[in-house]
C-alpha cells in the first residue's frame, strides 16, 4: 500500500458565480440524438457564465468542429484570465447528487494516468470497463490537446462493501448546493478536509491482506471506469503525447498526468445498473428470432411486434452478450438491417414492429468487479448507470497545462 500513488490531491477550480444552475451542464455524450435537449441548454445558459461554453456536446461533433473547438479554448482562456474560477486546495470534494434514483455520493479527486489503461487485458489499478472504440479518440484528442483546463464527466467505480471510504471522510464547509437544469435533480458539494485519511481508506481496498478475496483472486483493481471511459482514454492519449517532451522531474508533477474524476462506490444504493438492450431493424423480425440460439440458466426476452417471449441466456452475461452481438452482425451481413442500443423496455417494445428486440438481463453489482478482473473489458454497450438526466454534470475543473 505504501507504494501506491494512484490518487492525488488536485487544485480544483470552482466558478465564482451566483447562478450555479446555469453553470452546471450535463455530460457531453448524453442526448446525442436529441437536438431539442441541447438547444434548451443553449437557450438557458445564453449570456451567462456556464460550463456549456467550455464543453463540446457530441451531437455537434460533425458541425464545423474546428470553429467550435477554437471558441471553447478561447472561452477557457477568457474564464481563467477573467477571474471566473477560485481554487480549492488541500482536499477533495464530497458530491451528493439527488435524482429520481435517490442520493448518490461521490468524491472528486485526481488519479494518476500512469496507473490507467484502456487496453484489453490490462492489469493496471484503473481500467476501462467496456471495450474502447479507438476511432472515437482522435476527435476528442483534437478537442483536448490545446485546452488549458479539463472539466470531467468521468465516474470511476470502486468496490467498498463495508463503506470504509465514506466512513473516513471528515466534512468541512459546503462549497455549493443548488438545483441542476434540464431535470438533473439537486447537488451539494462539501469540502473534504482529511484527504490523506481518505486516500489510505481507498488503498485499503487493495492492500495485501485483502487482495480482492471476495472474488477468489489476488489481482488488484482499485477503480473501474463507469462513465466517461473515452474521455479518460483521451486524457491518457494526450498525456502519452506530452510525456516524451518532458524531463523526468517534469513528468512527476505535470498537470496533464493527472485526471479529475468522481469516484463512486459501486454499492451506492442510488447507483442503478441497467442493461442496454439490442434492437435490430430488419424486414422480418420472426426470421431473426428463429435463428437466435442461446442457452443457459438466465432469462432474456425476444420482442417482435410488441410480443415478448422468454428465451434462455448464458449464465455468464458478458459472454452471452458477445454471442448475441456476433449473431446480430452475422444476421445483418446476410439479411440486411441495422442495430441500435436501447435503454428502456417500453422504447424497445415500441420499436419492435420494425424488426426484433432482445431484452437483456442486468449485470449484478456484486459480480461487476469479478467480471472485469476475470474476463477483461465487457462488450460494448453492456450496461448504463442510471438515466441520461442522472449523468455527471460539469461543475469542477482542473488545469492541465
Amino acid at each position: 500500500m505504501e507504494n501506491l500513488h494512484t490518487i492525488a490531491v488536485p487544485e480544483i477550480l470552482l466558478p465564482q458565480t451566483s447562478d450555479m444552475t446555469a453553470w452546471a451542464v450535463n455530460a457531453c455524450d448524453q442526448f446525442t440524438s436529441d437536438a431539442d435537449y441541447w438547444c434548451g441548454v443553449e437557450e438557458f445558459t445564453a449570456g451567462k457564465l456556464s460550463a456549456y461554453n467550455l464543453i463540446f456536446p457530441e451531437i455537434y461533433l460533425k458541425d464545423d468542429p474546428d470553429r467550435r473547438i477554437a471558441r471553447i479554448n478561447g472561452a477557457m482562456e477568457d474564464y481563467l484570465r477573467g477571474g471566473v474560477f477560485k481554487s480549492v486546495t488541500g482536499g477533495f470534494i464530497l458530491v451528493e447528487r439527488t435524482t429520481q434514483s435517490g442520493t448518490r455520493t461521490g468524491i472528486v479527486l485526481a488519479v494518476d494516468l500512469e496507473d490507467y489503461s484502456f487496453e484489453t487485458g490490462a492489469k493496471t489499478l484503473i481500467r476501462s470497463t467496456e471495450a474502447t472504440i479507438l476511432e472515437r479518440i482522435p476527435p476528442r484528442v483534437k478537442i483536448r490537446q490545446n485546452a488549458p483546463i479539463e472539466l470531467p464527466h468521468i465516474m470511476l467505480l470502486y468496490d467498498d462493501r463495508q463503506g470504509v471510504v465514506l466512513n473516513s471522510v471528515k466534512r468541512g464547509g459546503v462549497l455549493y448546493d443548488f438545483g441542476l437544469n434540464m431535470g438533473g435533480g439537486k447537488i451539494r458539494g462539501t469540502y473534504i478536509k482529511n484527504p490523506d485519511e481518505v486516500i489510505r481508506a481507498f488503498y485499503s481496498l487493495v492492500d495485501e491482506d485483502r487482495e480482492l478475496k471476495n472474488y477468489g483472486v489476488t489481482e488488484k483493481l482499485l477503480f473501474a471506469a463507469g462513465d466517461g471511459n473515452h474521455s479518460l482514454a483521451t486524457a491518457k492519449t494526450c498525456w502519452e503525447y506530452i510525456k516524451p517532451t518532458l524531463s523526468e522531474e517534469e513528468r512527476k508533477t505535470h498537470p496533464a498526468r493527472f485526471a479529475l474524476c468522481e469516484a463512486v462506490n459501486i454499492h451506492d444504493l442510488a447507483l442503478s445498473f441497467e442493461p442496454i438492450h439490442r434492437f435490430v431493424k430488419c424486414k422480418d423480425g420472426e426470421n431473426f428470432a428463429r435463428g437466435l440460439n442461446l442457452s443457459g440458466n438466465k432469462k432474456a426476452y425476444i420482442v417482435v411486434n410488441g410480443e415478448k417471449r422468454e428465451i434462455a441466456f448464458p449464465d455468464d452475461v458478458p459472454q452471452g452478450i458477445r454471442r448475441l452481438d456476433e449473431y446480430i452482425s452475422q444476421y445483418i451481413a446476410e439479411n440486411g438491417g441495422e442495430v441500435d442500443y436501447i435503454h428502456g423496455e417500453d422504447q424497445l417494445t415500441g420499436l419492435s414492429p420494425q424488426g426484433a428486440g432482445v431484452l437483456l438481463p442486468p449485470i449484478e453489482k456484486n459480480d461487476f468487479f469479478r467480471l472485469i478482473i476475470t474476463g477483461g473489458n465487457l462488450p460494448r454497450k453492456t450496461f448504463s448507470m442510471g438515466e441520461g438526466n442522472e449523468k455527471r454534470y460539469y461543475i469542477e475543473a482542473k488545469k492541465i497545462r
